[in-house]
């Protein structure tokens, strides 16, 4: 197992307890479920078998024969099989297109609905997954925060006195003004059981687990916050939270919001790249120009001489590694949140991304955006690092290195650039800022940030190249897909540029500065339409290490880009990360061994089994018991309260993020359960029954069902909760459930 706390059987088993007689769907079944994972070798890929006839398949199901692998269907065992009933299918490209226009953890409309259009002009976005909201789920009475955190007879003083129209009353607040206290989790507080004091006082839902009434020498009994004595003081700012780091001040948010930070890195270099832009545009339309050659030639040779060097220069780069024994966990619209992440680090992950962020709202201070750069202290450990044959990185020091990078989006350098320093700056544990060049939503694409950078090479160099003037000692990288368009892959090209710099601007600037590429295999149109194309990935990675070869030929004619800016490797060349349709380890170590990357990027397959990065290190499949994974969901419900609150908005943001997971995570066909490995993401299991109860639970695509499970955990959701899946247009609300 991964290194971290294990949770105890007896937490599970009475969770399940108290859920189970209220299965209306289950199948009945009394198959044995082992008390750790079963761990099953595999001899490595299974050969490419031929589609059989679906009266033929159905024949030797009922056999009970070995049936053929299909295409697109999860070889599930005959005998666990629900004959009849089929699967529903799955739309992950509406799954990743979604996006909230009430998102109550970021407390804004998203900046990506607005499609860069104003006024009444704008077009009315189309698709399933539009204006999803999640209700709201808060007290009926507003406590005021005089009196949240401190004992019933000594509230702090309130600043707007008799004003105020919240409630001071905690004895009124705690009898009308909030639900009942929760049982769940053994009725205790899991902030205040871990850190001996509790972050939202008298709102947590556990609170008669850290509260008490006492009486007083004058008779008069007091309501009380207990505390251990030696648990830490918590900050005064709302947000921030035991654990957390890079938590930015309201202040500086403020600040930022204000225009009273002072760029004094890109503001120069973005006067110096508008002066540069035009002098290049004049340069080019004049050799294009017909006429006197003689005059040209002096045109052109006074234009020479106006361009000038930039105002500043990279600083030296912090040093950062990329091998087979770094699985990356990738960036995740909705799902890449801080405790899906600290999960997956423990089981695993040595390298972890926020959630893209927008370049615009995080110059503009918007708090949405800059909470999207929390992460937990685990992810700000020291990644895996087992050098071999003696191949040591120029000047790498694991004990520097970090597991946390920031994703971001930008459709123009200056925007790009500003983003960059304002997280450099504030953030300090940031191990890359990576430039998202990949993103297929049609809001992000049609603004020029995202996939729209695969077709403007030459801003997306600029883009790249003020990122890494600007970002101090965090190396910049920068995440693409194959291309735009389906059948015209553009990704080599780029790369090439991306390592050295455009022609018309290598010879005067270098290379641009890219520390590390990563390459989805797969186009903007094609989505998840088709498996990633790892062919073409293999051809970038054979490219770039031809890039050692061809760097010494360019010294002689272009300046070379500074050695200590970049993020150095054995031979020399940027690092190359895969991504796409990784689902086991057999997966993983083939994508090394044959498309030569240094490492693979995971998405979709963490999200459906997070412990992928645990049979990583292992080295193979893990069986994990359907108690095992409720185990995981406790620890994610747990994550999320310490990281949210226990409150009523905290236990709202988890249920939330929680039945997003469960919308990927009921997708996992247990190892026990195939005929056939290794398992592939895009095939779809039939309708099927598991070992037992609890397993069949897990595999339900009813949003109900997952409703029961958070309900194990968090309790019945607030009457105004609803929710709505990615991947349906059904809902939730708890009106309709009575």
């Amino acid at each position: 197992m991964a290194d971290g706390e294990s949770l105890e059987d007896t937490k599970s088993t009475g969770a399940i307890a108290d859920s189970e007689n209220s299965l209306k769907h289950a199948a009945n079944g009394d198959t044995h479920v082992p008390d750790s994972s079963d761990i099953i070798e595999a001899d490595g890929p299974a050969s490419k078998r031929l589609k059989l006839d679906p009266e033929e398949t159905k024949s030797e199901s009922q056999q009970g024969q070995s049936r053929e692998r299909v295409r697109g269907c999860a070889p599930v065992k005959a005998e666990y099989l629900v004959l009849g009933e089929a699967g529903k299918e799955v739309d992950d490209d509406a799954a990743e297109a979604s996006i909230a226009t009430e998102d109550p953890v970021n407390g804004k409309p998203d900046a990506r609905d607005s499609g860069g259009k104003k006024g009444k002009n704008r077009k009315k976005q189309g698709g399933q997954n539009q204006n999803r909201n999640y209700g709201h789920f808060e007290d009926a009475l507003r406590l005021c925060n005089t009196v949240t955190y401190t004992n019933e007879f000594s509230p702090k003083p309130c600043k707007f006195g008799e004003r105020c129209n919240m409630c001071h009353d905690i004895r009124k607040y705690l009898k009308e003004g909030r639900r009942g206290d929760l049982d769940t989790l053994g009725g205790k507080c899991p902030v205040f059981e871990k850190y001996g004091r509790c972050t939202a006082g008298w709102k947590c839902r556990f609170v008669k687990s850290h509260s008490d009434e006492v009486e007083r020498e004058d008779g008069r009994k007091e309501l009380i916050l207990l505390q251990n004595s030696d648990s830490p003081e918590f900050e005064k700012d709302p947000d921030t939270r035991p654990g957390v780091v890079n938590v930015v001040t309201s202040d500086t948010k403020w600040d930022l919001s204000r225009r009273k930070v002072n760029f004094d890195k890109s503001e120069p270099y973005i006067k110096w790249l508008e002066k540069d832009t035009e002098l290049t545009r004049k340069f080019f339309n004049l050799k294009k120009k017909e006429g006197d050659a003689q005059a040209n030639a002096d045109a052109t040779a006074e234009l020479r001489a106006q361009f000038v060097d930039p105002p500043l220069k990279p600083s030296e780069k912090r040093k950062i590694y990329f091998g087979k024994e770094t699985p990356v966990l990738a960036p995740l619209t909705t799902q890449g949140n801080l405790p899906f992440r600290r999960l997956c680090s423990e089981l695993g992950a040595q390298i972890t991304y926020s959630e893209m962020a927008m370049g615009m709202p995080l110059v503009q201070g918007q708090k949405g955006e800059w909470a999207l750069m929390k992460c937990h202290e685990s992810e700000t450990t020291s990644p895996r690092f087992t050098p071999k044959d003696g191949a040591v990185v120029e000047g790498y020091d694991n004990s520097k290195d970090l597991k946390f990078g920031a994703q971001i989006s930008g459709n123009q350098p200056w925007v790009a650039m500003k983003a960059t320093e304002s997280l450099t700056r504030f953030l300090p544990h940031l191990r890359v800022v990576d430039l998202n060049c990949g993103c297929p939503i049609d809001l992000v694409y049609q603004s020029g940030a995202g996939s729209g950078l695969l077709d403007t090479p030459s801003k997306l160099e600029k883009i790249i190249r003020g990122m890494n003037i600007v970002s101090g000692e965090v190396p910049i990288t920068a995440k693409l897909r194959t291309g735009v368009r389906d059948g015209k892959p553009t990704a080599d090209k780029l790369i090439e540029r991306l390592a050295f710099g455009g022609n018309e601007v290598r010879e005067r600037l270098g290379a641009p500065g890219c520390a590390a590429i990563t390459l989805h295999g797969r186009s903007r149109q094609q989505r998840y339409t088709k498996s990633a194309n790892w062919s073409y990935i293999a051809e970038c990675a054979a490219l770039i290490k031809t890039y050692k070869d061809k760097k010494a030929e360019l010294t002689d004619t272009a300046m070379d880009v500074d050695g200590s800016t970049q993020a150095n490797t054995p031979d020399g060349k940027v690092y190359f990360i895969g991504n796409g349709d990784c689902y086991s380890h057999v997966d993983y170590f083939d994508h090394i061994d044959n498309a030569k990357v240094d490492t693979v990027m995971i998405a979709r397959g963490a999200m459906v089994k997070p412990w992928i990065f645990e049979e990583i290190e292992k080295g193979q499949y893990l069986d994990k018991s359907a108690s095992e994974r409720l185990g995981y969901i406790e620890k994610f419900v747990r994550y999320g309260l310490e990281a949210w609150g226990s409150d009523e908005m905290g236990l709202g943001f988890t249920r939330r993020f929680l039945l997003e997971w469960l919308s990927f995570t009921h997708r996992y066909v247990p190892i026990g359960l195939l005929e056939h490995l290794p398992p592939s993401l895009n095939d779809r299991p039939p309708r099927y029954r598991g070992r037992n109860d609890l397993e069949t639970l897990l595999a339900s695509d009813n949003y109900k069902d997952w409703i029961k499970i958070s309900e194990m955990f968090l309790g019945p959701a607030h009457p105004s909760f609803k929710f709505q899946p990615k991947h349906k247009s059904n809902s939730y609300e708890i009106e309709a459930e009575g």
